[in-house]
């Protein structure tokens, strides 16, 4: 098994937090959007992954070391590729190429969820959706009464299915998934602008495939600071009902009360304090004086003297107020 994982997004919506570092690298429950999105997928895997392939910008060697070591993290290869120009999700795909073969998985990297099953790698191709109130923004497919899909369509005008395609595929045959795309991009067939994955998946379902729609138990979006802060929130109660350790041994609490669930990463330092709940604290971080609440600080970041809540503080960022509903960057100082 494969997994392939497009993530060469700017993150403009989650600036400033991503001027400094990709999106998909912002922590959740103190690891990495991308690499908590990796581990679960392999979880459901059912089967050893042998690689992971990211198609990334031109990040810096930095993160790609970093990705690297995901990969590795869950036992497989590390592959890097890039996406120089933003022409679509099946334009994204087709930058790793020469990892389309075989069963794979195809992930993008703006989305983590909450499932309770193992992959049926028998079928052709899945599909997870979810149901929304509003499918314009989506992609979405329609099913017919055998429960598979009929139609997949980019993000309709009108509405068509409340069932939203939520970013994540398996494919049985890589190789033929290629073939797809790269039909696209040599006919120029684009939607709304851009090579689209859906189009590749319509001609295929055209030419007999069967996908079938994969349900999973909870749908988190990452695409903005606040959706950030709630993933990280329903996050750490997954993590929870798993059983998962939370608090780094070496994390220095004094004179503080910790309400569960919250994260406490290596080397923090807590003191005459208050966190949580819902809070992850990232490595080497310092908080004193304070009461935070349902929010994401970073690492090597203090927070002196404040009260926050519903807030992201970025990497070495330091706050000094009793302000709410903060999104400090990487660096900044805030003193109120």
């Amino acid at each position: 098994m494969k997994i392939i994982v497009p993530m060469a997004g700017m993150g403009k919506r989650m600036r400033p937090h991503t001027l400094t570092v990709p999106k998909p690298l912002i922590p959740i429950a103190g690891k990495p959007i991308v690499q908590r999105l990796v581990e679960d997928i392999a979880r459901v895997c059912g089967e050893a992954v042998e690689e992971v392939a990211f198609i990334i910008g031109r990040f810096g060697a930095e993160v790609e070391k970093s990705l690297i070591k995901i990969a590795e993290s869950v036992g497989a290869k590390g592959t890097i590729y890039y996406q120089d120009e933003p022409l679509g999700t099946a334009h994204a795909i087709l930058c790793a190429k020469d990892s389309l073969s075989g069963p794979l998985v195809v992930a993008f990297a703006d989305t983590l969820f909450k499932a309770d099953f193992t992959l049926d790698s028998s079928v052709p191709g899945t599909i997870w959706v979810q149901k929304v109130e509003d499918p314009k923004p989506f992609g979405v497919v329609k099913l017919n009464e055998q429960g598979q899909i009929t139609d997949f369509v980019e993000k309709p005008e009108t509405f068509v299915s409340d069932l939203a395609i939520i970013g994540i595929y398996y494919f049985q045959d890589g190789e033929y998934l290629r073939d797809e795309l790269q039909y696209l991009l040599d006919n120029d067939i684009k939607d709304k602008g851009e090579y689209q994955l859906t189009n590749a998946l319509e001609n295929m379902k055209n030419k007999g495939t069967i996908f079938v729609p994969g349900q999973v138990t909870e749908w988190l979006d990452c695409g903005n600071k606040d959706a950030t802060v709630f993933t990280n929130q329903r996050y750490l109660e997954y993590l929870k009902e798993r059983g998962e350790k939370l608090v780094a041994d070496s994390a220095t609490i004094t004179n503080s009360v910790l309400i569960e669930p919250v994260y406490i990463g290596e080397n923090a330092i807590i003191t005459n304090s208050v966190v949580g709940p819902h809070v992850s604290i990232g490595n080497q971080s310092n908080v004193r004086d304070s009461r935070v609440s349902n929010s994401i600080v970073q690492t090597s970041a203090s927070v002196l003297n404040a009260a926050i809540t519903d807030s992201m503080i970025g990497n070495f960022a330091s706050v000094s107020s009793k302000a709410v509903d903060l999104s400090v960057g990487d660096y900044n100082v805030l003193k109120v």
